[in-house]
């Protein structure tokens, strides 16, 4: 009755209706004067012909939605997500508490800095694995996990006061594995006890921390009190630009050179290896394909070596790199 008080159209689904005998039952539920779709969830019967009577209730779709860049805002809980998330909106958009774990689902919000317009998403907290034993709670971990591959780019929010623990480095870790390009959010720097405190060195031993995210930008804030909130959207901007950077053959081919005359490959097997060529194969983040004489030959050590030397050369601010090798020719 309460659902007929509602000005919208109601489905009316009967599950475990797996066979004939269950058909007949369904007759009990006809004095309810209302049309029923009978469902099995088990075996998916009569799922397209619900999917289908919903569907058709849709609206017919009009221009679609420009998209603006997505930026995911992850962290461990109570880092200050929701806070920075209505810093940068310049309103209460978000629930904000001190207890931990406020937010249970993403929540997307549309705003914009000088007149460009961007989507944030406000994820759950990431805890340990221990602490997940909840059904919400793991939901809220698969939801973040999806609107980080979802993005454009993370926002990895750490705790100043704290400096980077354990668990930010597994949250770091997986936006490292999502080959997201990403930033290193500092926030409560307001409660860091700057007394001989040197940025330098605090940078340096939060990439102690995160050494396989090196290339992410730092900025220092305080959501609470919108301390150098004005410059995340530049640094956004450009860390996106930089992932969508593209590098002509010519030029990668002559960087190519001065980095072979810097250091050669070391000897595979007694023979020289040798790197005919590089180039650029794709972007967000880039991507560049070498071609050898010896695949084999190119290490681990070696890769690292091109990749902090294109970074030199061309920059990729707070974006990885992904580096493929293919060997050309035949072996000997």
């Amino acid at each position: 009755n309460e659902l007929r008080k509602q000005s919208k159209k109601v489905f009316y689904a009967v599950n475990k209706v797996d066979g004939p005998k269950k058909e007949d039952a369904m007759y009990d539920f006809y004095s309810l004067g209302v049309d029923l779709m009978p469902v099995s969830a088990l075996n998916a019967n009569g799922y397209e012909e619900l999917m289908d009577s919903i569907v058709a209730q849709f609206p017919e779709g009009g221009e679609e939605e420009p998209e603006y860049p997505r930026v995911s805002i992850v962290g461990k809980p109570n880092v200050g997500k929701s806070t920075l998330v209505n810093a940068l909106l310049s309103k209460d958009r978000m629930i904000v508490s001190n207890i931990p774990g406020t937010t249970r689902d993403a929540v997307d919000s549309v705003c914009s800095f000088y007149k460009k317009k961007y989507t944030l998403v406000d994820t759950a907290g990431i805890r340990r694995k221990g602490k997940m034993a909840r059904t919400v709670e793991r939901y809220s971990y698969i939801r973040t996990m999806i609107n980080v591959e979802e993005s454009d780019i993370a926002l990895i929010v750490i705790d100043a006061s704290e400096g980077a623990v354990e668990l930010d480095q597994k949250i770091a870790g997986f936006v490292y594995s999502a080959r997201k390009p990403s930033i290193i959010i500092m926030n409560k720097w307001d409660l860091v006890d700057k007394t001989d405190l040197s940025i330098e060195n605090y940078e340096k031993a939060i990439y102690r921390k995160l050494w396989f995210m090196r290339y992410a930008p730092i900025i220092t804030i305080s959501a609470m009190s919108k301390q150098r909130m004005t410059k995340v959207f530049p640094i956004i901007d450009n860390v996106i630009a930089e992932a969508g950077k593209r590098i002509t053959t010519n030029k990668l081919n002559l960087f190519l050179k001065e980095i072979i005359a810097l250091k050669e490959p070391v000897l595979y097997r007694k023979r020289r290896v040798k790197i005919y060529y590089i180039t650029q194969v794709k972007t967000n983040p880039p991507g560049f394909t070498i071609f050898t004489n010896q695949k084999e030959g190119i290490t681990a050590q070696y890769l690292r070596f091109i990749e902090r030397n294109l970074r030199e050369k061309f920059g990729f601010v707070g974006t990885p790199i992904d580096i493929y090798v293919r060997q050309r020719g035949n072996k000997k």
